[in-house]
Order: structure tokens, then sequence, then C-alpha cells
């Protein structure tokens, strides 16, 4: 009878250990189901009022792709993490979508934060996409960081040209703030406006932590220019033109996208009359922009904050969807390297919010500048810059 029992509990055990195996197995197949990229964005800090509309739109992305079939019948999925628009965080962020969730390639954002993941992106061989960074040093940062956000020399390079030559100022300051979003476009806009035959009059930096820009705007104040740009963050800008007022500076100011937003105007009121900003997306002209602002208003009772920024992280999901189908069809194992090398080849994609995208082989991506600017208390199109 003994022996009888033991056969029949390791014929149990032995059929136990073959379910188990089976239910491995059958796990394994069902993960395989899905098409797994990151999204690595601040969620809290001073910039989670622009992160999380800029996560919001991924969603939406990533819904209307599984609504519509998904990857070649599979579901795509989105792993979310926050950064805080921290560097360090941001590398912890990156680490964790690589070493746990396995993604073969993640979308990021904020030019600090890009910057310090791009070593951890490249040692792993996977696919960082920068989408709405803007300093010019990105295309610059490694084999597996690109970007699908046009970078500063483009629309920096438009603004400063329109304001010297359209504009025809003669005499600009440049206030910008002294990290990897302001330093490098500050010097483009420097150099532009120089070549386009003005002159820079005052050239101020300050700090990221800074909460009051007095001395800075008093040497700007002294050097009586004849337009202001500042190159800061969408939390710190609105804050610099209200002190810059009162210090009874009036000339124009133009900045970059990360201004044409509606909280500009809501927190600067009239103060806001007259701002000049980038923007590198097609504005409420197209139609499915429109609809897509309309939705905006609908679900969430306003506007996105940075509508252009907005509109490529809705698109990126896109990207990844494409890459992952075309790595699907050829039966390729889902890496990061041969993420990028798919990426590299599709090469074009075109895109439901801001039209056709080309990846450049040297990190880069062209788009038109289009030059928004606050008129009667709206944003309104002033040029087309292409």
């Amino acid at each position: 009878m003994k022996l009888m029992s033991r056969s029949i509990h390791r014929r149990a055990a032995l059929a136990g250990f073959s379910l188990l195996a089976l239910g491995l197995a059958a796990g394994a197949a069902q993960a395989q189901e899905t098409f797994k990229f990151g999204l690595a964005m601040p969620l809290s800090g001073g910039q989670a009022l622009y992160g999380q509309d800029q996560v919001k739109a991924a969603e939406w992305g990533v819904a209307a792709i599984n609504a519509a079939g998904g990857v070649n019948g599979k579901k795509l999925e989105m792993v979310v993490l926050d950064t805080r628009a921290d560097p360090q965080v941001g590398i912890q962020s990156a680490n964790r979508l690589i070493s746990v969730d396995k993604t073969p390639a993640f979308i990021s954002a904020w030019s600090a934060v890009v910057k310090a993941i791009a070593p951890v992106a490249n040692d792993n061989k996977v696919v960082q996409l920068s989408v709405g960074a803007n300093s010019a040093e990105i295309a610059k940062l490694g084999d597996y960081t690109y970007t699908t956000f046009p970078l500063a020399d483009i629309d920096i390079t438009a603004v400063a040209n329109y304001s010297a030559t359209t504009l025809g100022k003669k005499k600009a300051a440049v206030l910008y703030i002294n990290n990897e979003t302001g330093v490098v476009a500050a010097q483009i806009y420097r150099d532009v406006f120089t070549k386009a035959g003005g002159q820079v009059v005052a050239y101020e930096a300050y700090d990221p932590k800074a909460s009051d820009w007095t001395g800075s705007l008093l040497k700007v104040r002294a050097a009586n220019p004849d337009i202001i740009h500042i190159q800061g963050l969408v939390s710190d800008t609105p804050q610099v033109i209200a002190q810059m007022r009162q210090l009874g500076l009036q000339q124009p100011v133009s900045s970059y996208s990360a201004v044409y937003n509606p909280k500009l105007i809501e927190q600067l009121g009239k103060a806001a009359e007259g701002v000049i900003a980038t923007s590198l997306a097609p504005g409420l002209e197209s139609k499915p922009v429109a609809d897509y602002v309309e939705r905006w208003r609908k679900e969430v009772g306003r506007e996105p904050n940075g509508l252009p920024y907005t509109q490529y992280l809705y698109d990126a999901p896109y990207i990844m969807a494409a890459v992952f189908k075309s790595l699907d069809d050829k039966k390729l194992p889902i890496t990061g390297e041969n993420f990028r090398k798919e990426m590299l080849a599709i090469k074009s994609f075109d895109l439901p919010l801001t039209g056709k995208l080309v990846i450049n082989e040297n990190h880069t991506v062209n788009k038109p500048v289009y030059l928004m600017q606050v008129k009667d208390g709206k944003w309104t199109q002033l040029a087309v810059v292409n």
C-alpha cells in the first residue's frame, strides 16, 4: 500500500508539474501577445502639469491603435513611469524599463533628462525616443537616442531670423536658463540673430532654481534692446515675463514652443499680449488637430497644456506600432538593436496629428516652424517658416 501510495503521489506530482509547465508556457505565449514600450514623463513635480497631458495624449494614441486591431492583431502596451523632470529619477526609470519591463524602446522628454538617460540607452542597446526635448545636443548623444521632435536649431533659427529680418529688430537681449534646455538654444539665437545683421546687447543666464530675476532683468533694461528672447522652462517663463513687465520692460518678447500654451495667457493676462512663440506642429487649421482639441474640451474640459507637444506624444505610439509591425512581419526578435535598425530602415512615418516624419540618420528631424503670437488674448498664427 505504501508503494502504491508513493507511485500515485509521484504520478500526481508529475502531472502537477506538467500542468505547471504548460501554464508557464501559456503565460509566456500570452505575454508575447503584446508589444511593449516605455514612456518616462514627469507625472509629479514642477513640470507635472505638462507631463500629465502628454501622457494622456499618448494613452489616447495607444487606445486608438488597439481599437483598430493593434499590431498584427496583438495589443500595443505602454508602461508609464514618472521622471519628475529630474535627471536622476529619469535614469532610475530608464533602468526599470530596460531591466524589469524589458522594453526594446521607450519615450522620454525634457532635455536634461534625455541627456542623463542616453548612456543607459547606449549601454543596453535600447532605443530612447526623445519626444519634446529641444536641446540641439540631443542629436549627439549616441547611437540609441533619437528625436521625433525638431531640435532648437530648427525653431530657434526661425524665430531669430524672423525677428532680425521680417520684424526689423536691430538689438536683442537673450535671457536663458542655465541648463541643457537653455544654454545651447541661447547660443543658436545669438549666432543666428547676429548673422542676420542684428546685435545681441545683453546675454544673461539664470539659475534653474531661481525665483527672482531682478538682477538679470536690470542688466537687460540697461542694454535697451528692441526685442527680448527668453529661453526657459514652461514653469518659469511666465514669471520671468511678469517680473520683466513690472520693471518697465515693455519690449516684444519671443520664446520657443514651451510657452505656446493657454496657461501663459491665463497667468499673464494683458502682459502676454504680443508674445511670440514657435510651434512645431499644425494648428487648428488642420481638421484632425481641431477634432483632437475638441475632444480635450469635451472629455477634460479644457485645451491641452502645450498643444504641439501633446500632438507629438499622441503620434509617438504610431511610430512604435509601425516598427513593431515590421519586426513582426519579418519574424525578427524584438530587441533594442533590431528596433533601431528597423526604425531607420522605415525612416518615414505618416502620423495622424503632426503629418509626415522623416527620422534622419544624424538623429534629427525637419519640420515647418509655425510662429504664433498672442493677439487680443488668443494665440494666432503669425507666419510659417519652412
